[in-house]
């Protein structure tokens, strides 16, 4: 309302004060007509206003884009009025008026609209509060990302300067006067220079090792990292330019996204039934959410934990509620005769066996469980999938299935070999394992303790100074479990590429400075290797082959065939009550090939 006052009250007034200027050449108009050609010009304003949606627009927060509606409402207003006026006074069109009038519509209508702007840059600024911020990358993401820093207050953040490593943006402009200052190398003279507190990645297509640089060249400044989002997402309204995700060690441990054979996907996966065991836990829920891109017509969610079973019963139900068939299932692998049971009743295409136990320490105290869980409840599956005719079987394993010196890695490994005895030539299903390391952010994964540990002020413990491991994300793991079971003949065990091993005290350091302080300020202390641990892990023993690449970042891993005696030496172990016992003979077993 007060914008349609302030309009009402310029038009008016530019239309008289044209007809001030130009009194000597109005030799045939009259008062009468003037204030005729005044009031159309009003409602005409108003009319192409309302087109053009003046009157409800943030105005604080104009840009260029408004101007031009203000042009376009305002010449097409006095367009109109030059068409209607002489038709209804019968006198020939005073282009002059009309030109001087256009003229001061444009600055005081605009002036109108900008001054709010400027008053609030001016006197409202929060600026002093603002921290001081780099800008990474001079593209189309950081000027988008710069004006909204400038226009949204609360994101406390002034861009200062942007660093981008093409040498034409060198000096350059991006937008509201921030340039380009220097190359990502300048980075750490540039934070000191300009006293910056934060850096903002924003370049969207930035490579997994360009960041780890970047990152590295932020070590020992105590600055925070952030990364703008997808750009395409943005653009297309998913998401805020403002909506800033703090680097995380995840994304400095990640690689560069596999792509996928999405065909050959899809045809395992598309209008199919599939089940996921383990379907609650870290990797069995990641695997449901990737499967479910590819619109099964059901996906069986079976697990044994209610709570996590119904959390991601409930997420996928309400992204995917009209299209897939989502259907919760609390059963415990190691009970045959209900996996019999649920393989005949929904009759799935492919299953994904994701359940086990797979901590080490624990199952070294619980050797029991970690048989009657990863061996007997893979056997129990793997049959009743057998049985039901299901056209694949993929199970998920672990590098600790290779030379295990613990119980968990061993149960693993006795359960890929049950999955490889029962591809023989009377099974219409195709069974395969796929085995891979560590993944970053699981329940059992270090970080999680890492953060609690630095949130408490520290010490973060960490095992031995030499223990390694290999890393991978939930995501990227999940999506080459997808692939390898489209490969999949029958009887492989495929090996993920897993990348460089990562030092546990390096990723230590890492977390404890994206967490904003210094090592000295949390402190790292050893707590000696636990029960089971080796300080190196393998992706395949020295007896197994040198695997057959069949897929980036996925091979064949060649291993020797399966022992006649397995299901005797199954049936035996699980029968001894003897802790000490298990963990002897199962460990004699895998690695020496003993009864």
């Amino acid at each position: 309302m007060m914008l349609l006052v302030i309009d009402s009250l310029i038009v008016t007034f530019s239309v008289f004060l044209g007809y001030y200027i130009l009194e000597p050449y109005f030799e045939n108009y009259s008062i009468k007509t003037l204030i005729l050609s005044s009031l159309i010009l009003l409602i005409s304003h108003h009319v192409f206003a309302q087109i053009f949606d003046l009157y409800h627009r943030a105005w604080e927060y104009a840009s260029v884009s408004e101007l031009i509606l203000i042009v376009k409402a305002v010449t097409g207003s006095i367009v109109a009025t030059g068409i209607i006026v002489p038709i209804v006074t019968q006198q020939p069109p005073f282009l002059r008026l009309y030109f001087i009038t256009w003229m001061m519509h444009l600055l005081l209508i605009g002036g109108s609209r900008l001054s709010w702007r400027i008053f609030r840059k001016a006197f409202i600024s929060n600026e002093g509060k603002k921290k001081p911020t780099l800008i990474v990358g001079g593209g189309r993401g950081g000027s988008l990302l710069i004006r909204q820093m400038i226009n949204t207050p609360y994101m406390g953040m002034e861009p200062v300067l942007v660093v981008d490593d093409d040498p034409n943006k060198q000096k350059m402009s991006i937008t509201s006067g921030v340039k380009v200052q220097g190359y990502i190398s300048d980075i750490p003279d540039l934070v000191k220079k300009f006293n910056i507190k934060k850096i903002i990645i924003a370049i969207p297509t930035l490579s997994q090792n360009r960041l780890r640089e970047i990152n590295k060249l932020c070590e020992g400044a105590r600055v925070e990292v952030f990364k703008m989002p997808n750009i395409e997402n943005v653009m297309s309204g998913e998401i805020e330019v403002n909506q800033l995700k703090k680097v995380e060690v995840e994304d400095l441990l990640g690689r560069d996204p596999v792509e996928l054979d999405m065909a050959s996907i899809s045809n395992e996966l598309t209008q199919k039934t599939i089940l996921v065991t383990g379907a609650g836990g870290s990797i069995g829920s990641e695997i449901c959410r990737q499967v479910c891109k590819f619109t099964p017509e059901k996906i069986i969610l079976l697990g044994h934990g209610e709570n996590s079973i119904y959390h991601i019963h409930q997420e996928l139900t309400r992204i995917y509620k009209e299209q897939i068939e989502v259907v919760p299932i609390i059963a415990d692998v190691q009970d045959k005769e209900r996996m019999k049971k649920i393989m005949q009743d929904y009759k799935p295409y492919v299953v994904y066996h994701a359940a086990a136990h797979k901590h080490v320490p624990l199952m070294e105290y619980n050797p029991q469980e970690a048989i009657k869980n990863n061996i007997l409840g893979t056997r129990n599956t793997a049959e009743a999938a057998k049985l039901a005719e299901v056209s694949k079987f993929v199970m998920v394993s672990t590098d600790k299935a290779v030379n295990p010196p613990n119980v968990m890695g061993a149960s693993k490994r006795i359960a890929e070999m049950v999955i490889q005895s029962m591809n023989n030539e009377t099974s219409k299903t195709d069974f395969v394992a796929v085995r891979f390391g560590n993944v970053l952010g699981s329940r059992g994964s270090v970080i999680p303790l890492f953060k609690k540990q630095i949130e408490a002020g520290g010490p973060v413990t960490v095992t031995h100074p030499e223990m390694t491991r290999y890393f991978m994300t939930i995501p990227e793991a999940s999506r080459l479990v997808l692939q390898a079971g489209a490969l999949a003949t029958g009887g492989e065990v495929f090996v993920l590429d897993m990348g460089k091993p990562v030092k546990i005290v390096d990723l230590a350091k890492n977390l404890i400075r994206l967490s904003g302080y210094k090592e000295e300020d949390i402190g790292i202390e050893f707590s000696g290797i636990r029960p089971g641990e080796k300080l190196f892990e393998e992706l395949l023993n020295k007896d197994e082959i040198h695997p057959e690449q069949v897929y980036e970042k996925i091979y064949r891993g060649k291993v020797k065939d399966v022992d006649e005696n397995l299901y005797i030496f199954v049936d035996e172990i699980v029968n001894i009550k003897d802790s000490s016992m298990i963990k002897k003979k199962i460990l004699r077993y895998v690695n020496e090939g003993l009864l």
